[in-house]
């Protein structure tokens, strides 16, 4: 799995922030292009294509110059990671959550989160432990906490609750990437897929040897017309964060 902040910490802060490098920006030829312009690309490729084949020469082929050039702006492929899921966070839409009830908030958040995901499908195979602390970054977890803020909560609560309603929506995306994914690899869709593997089934799965897997299954499966449904997972999963949200927000005082 590609993790954050796994180039040099110094180089990578410096461009998250845009930190001027006057030393740099002295030398050699005119730039042909720009920090922003590589992100810009960089995200495009990794839109379309995976972060498995977002590469330097990717980039560079993209903007139309040499791969060495590229250098010039971006270290390497560790910090341009960094710099493109800050530069994510940072576009995302951050209504004003202050007025809501908690619940609608937090909801509100989960719902920004899932449609990110859902943009930007790569985000989730990212592992996030040590993030980088650029802007976009800074700016998300700012507007996040708000959802949890005035509740009487300890600061550490509040990281913690946002933690967890966070995991759950990364939870549900990854269960909609897998599905996108099964989908256009296979192409052909659940519903075929099941038809196609009924007949073999039919012998070696009955309902006499797993009466309860056949019983949830065939309610599950007519359904959601599939395995797996998605967009049922995080609405029932939603309400059940909240409602465990719900059984510390209560007690705490105020």
């Amino acid at each position: 799995m590609d993790r954050s902040s796994a180039g040099d910490p110094a180089r990578t802060l410096a461009l998250l922030w845009r930190a001027p490098d006057d030393a740099r920006a002295a030398r050699g030829p005119k730039q042909r292009t720009s920090v922003d312009a590589v992100v810009s690309a960089a995200i495009d490729i990794a839109d379309t294509d995976g972060l498995s084949a977002l590469t330097i020469r990717a980039v560079a082929k993209k903007l139309g110059i040499a791969p060495m050039a590229t250098y010039t702006y971006v270290p390497g492929k560790a910090e341009l990671l960094d710099l493109i899921l800050d530069s994510v966070y940072l576009h995302m839409p951050r209504p004003d959550i202050s007025q809501m009830p908690w619940r609608e908030r937090v909801s509100t958040i989960a719902a920004e989160n899932r449609s990110m995901l859902a943009a930007h499908p790569w985000v989730v195979q990212v592992a996030t432990t040590r993030p980088p602390l650029g802007p976009g970054t800074c700016a998300k977890y700012e507007h996040e906490l708000q959802a949890f803020d005035g509740l009487g909560l300890a600061d550490v609560e509040m990281d913690s609750a946002l933690t967890y309603v966070l995991g759950f929506v990364a939870a549900v995306a990854r269960i909609e990437i897998d599905t996108h994914k099964a989908r256009v690899g296979s192409g052909i869709s659940d519903q075929a897929w099941w038809e196609r593997a009924e007949p073999l089934l039919a012998t070696v799965f009955t309902a006499e040897k797993f009466p309860l897997a056949a019983r949830v299954g065939a309610a599950a499966g007519q359904a959601f017309n599939s395995a797996v449904s998605a967009d049922h997972a995080y609405e029932f999963g939603l309400a059940r964060v909240l409602d465990g949200l719900a059984t510390v927000i209560d007690r705490t005082p105020g």
